[in-house]
Parts: C-alpha cells; structure tokens; sequence
C-alpha cells in the first residue's frame, strides 16, 4: 500500500455480510464496499447472508450485490453458508448494520496481501463513537472474554470479538470453522492461535446502530465462555475440581483421625465432604466435556483422555463405582447394626453416615459418568485408541 493508500497488485476481494433485518443500513454498507472497489481497482463481490423478513435481501440485490438465503439462522452459520459460494482470495467478513466503516477495507487488506493470514479490526485500538457500544459490553463484557481467550491459548489480542476481519481463502479452509452461533467469533481466533497463523489488529472505528441490537448480553457471553472452555475443559474446570477434592478428603483424613468429630469438627468435616463430591462432579464433567470436543473435532485425542476413551478402562470404572456403592452400603449397614444393638435407641453415628454418603454418592457420580461416557463413545470404534 503507498502513501496514498492505494492498494498494490489489487487482489480479488469477497466481502461478506450476515444480514438480519437489516433494510435501513445494508443500502449504505453496500455503496462503501463498491466504493472501495472502485477506489481500489479490486476485482470483488458483495455477498449478503440474508435470513431477514424484511426488505434486506430485495434492496442488496438491486445494488448488484449477490444474496444467499440461509438454511439456518445464527451468526455463526451465515457466515458457514456464505463461506461455500465465496470465490475471492481474500474473504472480508463485516456486520451489516453500519456500525462498522467498510471504507476502511483497504486497511485490513494491506495486512494480508505482505503476508499475514488473519487481520482483525480492533475497536479498542481504535475509535469507539459514544453510544455505539454499551457499557456492560465494553467495560466487562468484550474485555473479560478477550482476556480468557488471550490467558487460555497464548494469545495477545485486544478485541476478541470484533466484527470485522479479513482472512486469506487460504488460512479459512485451513482453520476449519464449525460453530453457528455467536461463538463464531471465538473460534475463528483459537483456531488461529492453535495453527499459529500470522494474525495482525489494526484500529477501526465503531459505530452507533441505526437500529435496536439483536446481541443478547447474557445469553451471546454464555455462549462464547461455554465454547472457550469447551475448547481447554482439563486445566481449566479439571485441575481445580481436581484441587477441590484433593482438599476435602484431606480435611476429612485430618479430622477423622483427630477424633471427636461429632463434638469439635462435624461442620468442617462436612465441609470436607461437600469439596469431595462437589470437586470430583467438576472433573468427571471435565472430562465430558473433553470427549465431546474430541468427538466432534474440536480437539485431538492426546494425553490423559484416552484412558477414559478406552472401553476396557470404562469396565473398570464400572467396577470402581460399583465398589465405592458397596463401601458406602457396608458403613450405613453397620451403623444400622449399632442401632439394633442399642435396642433402638439414642445412637451417634453422623461421622460415620456422611463417610457412607461420601462413598455412594462418589459411586454413582463415577456410575453415571461412565454409562453417559460409554454413549458417546458408541460410534467411535468402542472407544479404542
């Protein structure tokens, strides 16, 4: 790019915008783009993923834009659909409610045609216009999920989430996108990160919507937190479900062999207990977690989860269970002895009882994991390496 900020060697250029009622802005965004192309010399086209039930698709048609009309709704599978009709080397991907400045398209290209595979626009490093982010989003919402994608795979990023972004034909066959929703956004990013593709930020300028947002704030962040730590289950919820247990049985060893616990430690030694079986439902669903993103292609089955892949380790689990249900059964069945011994009467028993709880409930939590474990595991060879 020279010093006029025309574009060297002008590549082919595919821009695409998902499309959601979006009659009173698509008009403008599509003039920019063509304005650009013009510009630019570019050699480019205008693909609207359109699943409005007003005029959006009609009005980008007539502009000369060219409309697809999406099987399924969501963020995420707009962009999926749109992604198998694009044609250019460089793919634009943009929001089309105007809030995003699609003259500044020549800035995310730059980036790509010396080299890089992946450009974001970064509305932090940029100018964000007063009312065109809300509060929630920019002082929380937008800087916690950058934050957790940035500390769970070693990325550096300022803004996540941003809409618009510029990839090479290229490095999208090579990232293999796959979500529908709004968590499109996340798995671009860690995907990239994982292949340590070349990604660059430039700054952008955001602006307010023309029309009411159709993000939900809860439910869109539940979305993006749930993919991330789909994505990294075992160090992030394994290891401190791990650490939790570890904790509440050692409490429990502790003040078991203290004695008097009934009189001096029943509410820590109860505690202890809550950790135990709260820290070990933590891991076991670590590790689901963990099946279901290797199951569906998220990850790869390395380290420690292939012996809860094996079916033959799933049999022995069975059998762990089924003696930590046995274990539990026997201590509540000598407490009942003692009772009978003491003709029905006054009995002391409560350390004993939530020993027999700890054991049972472990059991079936050990049970449970592995039966629903085993069912996913159904079509992916008996689990075997």
């Amino acid at each position: 790019m020279d010093e006029a900020g025309t574009l060297h060697n002008p590549p082919d250029v595919s821009v695409i915008l998902p499309a959601l009622d979006e009659e009173q802005t698509i008009g403008n965004c599509i003039a920019k783009i063509q304005q650009v192309f013009r510009e630019q010399g570019i050699d480019g086209e205008i693909i609207v993923a359109d699943a409005s039930s007003d005029r959006t698709g009609e009005i980008a048609r007539s502009l000369g834009a060219k409309v697809i009309r999406t099987r399924k709704k969501g963020y995420g599978n707009a962009y999926l659909e749109a992604f198998g009709v694009a044609s250019g080397r460089y793919i634009i991907l943009g929001d089309a409610d105007d809030t995003y400045d699609f003259l500044a398209i020549p800035d995310l290209l730059g980036p790509l045609i010396n080299g890089a595979d992946l450009v974001i626009g970064s509305r932090f490093m940029g100018t964000i216009h007063r009312g065109s982010m809300a509060a929630l989003h920019r002082y929380i919402g937008n800087p916690l999920l950058t934050w957790m994608v940035n500390v769970i795979f070693g990325s550096h990023y300022s803004d996540a989430h941003s809409g618009f972004r510029a990839i090479t034909k290229e490095a999208l066959d090579r990232i293999s996108l796959r979500t529908g929703g709004m968590e499109f956004a996340s798995e671009m990013l860690i995907n990239a990160s994982r292949l340590q593709l070349k990604v660059v930020e430039v700054p952008v300028e955001y602006y307010p919507r023309k029309t009411p947002s159709k993000l939900h704030s809860f439910a869109d962040g539940w979305r993006h937190i749930r993919f991330v730590l789909l994505m990294k289950p075992l160090p992030f919820v394994a290891i401190p479900g791990i650490l939790f247990s570890v904790i509440g049985f050692l409490m429990m060893v502790f003040f078991y062999f203290q004695g008097d616990v009934e009189s001096s430690h029943l509410h820590t030694f109860i505690l202890g207990a809550i950790m135990v079986m709260g820290g070990l439902q933590v891991v076991l669903t670590a590790f689901l977690m963990k099946t279901y993103s290797i199951i569906h292609g998220y990850e790869q089955k390395v380290g420690i989860i292939e012996i809860f892949m094996r079916y033959e380790n799933l049999e022995r689990f069975l059998i762990l269970a089924s003696l930590l249900i046995f274990l539990g059964f026997l201590s509540g069945l000598n407490i009942f002895v003692q009772w009978i011994s003491e003709n029905f009467g006054f009995l002391s028993q409560i350390t004993t009882a939530i020993v027999s709880l700890v054991f049972i409930i472990t059991g079936i939590q050990v049970l449970l994991f592995t039966v629903f474990q085993s069912m996913m595991l159904l079509n992916e060879n008996n689990g075997a390496g």
